[in-house]
């Protein structure tokens, strides 16, 4: 089974420059746990991961050992840095050479990488171009109900 036949087309994508808050919002309203980030032609520039969003507006150990460090504290930093966070760029953690596949490579190929790199979705690449996703679930979807 190769990844085109189980891809999704349907990708949430952005492009650098998209504030954080903007990012969220999308991520809120797909539900999806990446983001593709691509220039105008639809080249893939990077993947922005959920993961990633939250570490960059997690406080600092040192922070919040200056605080009472206390969890009502740590969550104030936290929505604090969330704030000023907000309108930065996501330009500087999108992960900028991410690991892509071809719509001809097998799924098993696709499911073997992201077990070991312990990832969610890849983007799908073909000519440059961002073609589709894969995620764990269109694999154990296409593997289990097929």
């Amino acid at each position: 089974m190769q990844i085109g036949d189980v891809m999704n087309k349907n990708f949430t994508r952005v492009v650098l420059g998209t504030t954080m808050r903007e990012a969220a919002e999308i991520l809120s309203h797909t539900w999806a746990s990446e983001l593709m980030v691509v220039n105008d032609d639809g080249e893939l520039v990077g993947v922005l991961a959920e993961g990633d969003m939250i570490r960059a507006i997690m406080p600092r150990f040192e922070d919040i050992m200056l605080s009472s460090g206390t969890l009502y504290e740590t969550f104030g930093l936290f929505m604090e840095a969330g704030h000023e966070k907000a309108t930065h760029t996501i330009d500087e953690i999108v992960i900028k050479h991410p690991i892509v596949v071809p719509p001809s490579s097998d799924v098993v190929k696709a499911a073997a990488t992201m077990a070991s790199e312990k990832i969610h979705r890849l983007p799908v690449v073909d000519d440059g171009k961002l073609v589709g996703t894969i995620s764990r679930a269109d694999i154990i979807h296409a593997v289990l109900c097929t």
